[in-house]
């Protein structure tokens, strides 16, 4: 039963672009969901089974209200079930079951919350930090100068880490960086970004690092710095500055609520987002709206 569950993962990373992190997600909802059918308690009052062929919709039912009974977050049994669906349909294009299943099989409604920006002067004053007590180390030269590439473009945590030294055009001031699903964009840094990138690279990064390495970013064993390592960065950092209930993602909702409130056109920062399509980028429309509501300016870091 594992290898189709492998094969449908597979799929999902080649055919559908899926994340790492969401395939590493599916594997253990799915691996918990064959726990579950090799050893269905008997209350449930359904038979166990040992392939998937022996797969019904009694069986789909029974394990979501399995699940529903066992204090888990709305979040939590939406995917899930939604791994469960999609494994099922997965299956049956796959000649293994007669019938594609789980059509009747309900989601449990998740609210939907806006992403969360920082002001302006929060942003300026997370930038500033890095070098405020300590300007001549070169790890806090390497973090201003990400902190900076991060709030100028907008990308992912990951597309930041994975930067290699020719990704950097400082020519015509652009970064490319390599998004998900393979797909790359070319996205202006502006001259803070490229100033910081520049110093770094002059004045930093050869101190972490001596080897003929092609990271941007390195650590102090001068290897490529991990998300990881950057989001204790940036905790650190938030602490240091004072703002609260901060995340990897958090530069990059504020840069697009950002550019939005400065007059902005929503396909362009669906583009330097990298978004696929525009219906995920409109969320920020809301954020900036909401935003500019509460009062929030647009003063502070540019």
């Amino acid at each position: 039963m594992e290898d189709h569950i492998e094969r449908f993962l597979a799929a999902l990373q080649a055919e559908r672009g899926f994340s790492l992190t969401t395939v590493s997600a599916y594997r253990n909802d799915l691996r918990q969901f064959v726990a579950y059918l090799r050893n269905i308690p008997a209350e449930d009052h359904i038979e166990s089974i040992q392939g998937w062929e022996q797969l019904s919709n009694d069986h789909l039912n029974a394990y979501s209200v399995y699940l529903r009974e066992r204090s888990y977050a709305p979040s939590t049994v939406a995917r899930k079930t939604a791994a469960m669906k999609s494994f099922s349909a997965y299956l049956w294009r796959d000649g293994i079951l007669q019938s594609e299943l789980g059509s009747s099989l309900s989601t449990p409604k998740v609210d939907k919350y806006l992403p969360k920006a920082i002001s302006q002067s929060d942003v300026l004053r997370l930038l500033e930090e890095p070098l405020r007590e300590t300007p001549e180390r070169p790890e806090s030269i390497r973090d201003r100068a990400m902190l900076e590439v991060l709030y100028a473009t907008g990308m992912r945590v990951s597309e930041l880490v994975s930067l290699d030294l020719e990704d950097i055009n400082p020519g015509d001031g652009s970064v490319r960086c390599q998004g998900k699903a393979g797909r790359s964009r070319s996205v202006p840094l502006g001259d803070r970004a490229i100033a910081a990138v520049q110093i770094y690279r002059q004045s930093a990064r050869d101190r972490l690092t001596r080897a003929e390495t092609r990271p941007l970013f390195v650590n102090h064993r001068g290897g490529r710095l991990t998300r990881q390592g950057f989001w204790l960065i940036l905790k650190s950092y938030a602490e240091r500055a004072g703002i609260d209930d901060i995340t990897p993602h958090t530069l990059r909702h504020s840069f697009a609520m950002h550019a939005l409130n400065k007059g902005a056109e929503l396909r362009d920062v669906q583009q330097l987002l990298g978004h696929v399509s525009i219906s995920t980028t409109q969320v920020y429309r809301q954020l900036a709206n909401a935003g500019k509501a509460s009062g929030e300016g647009t003063e502070g870091a540019s």
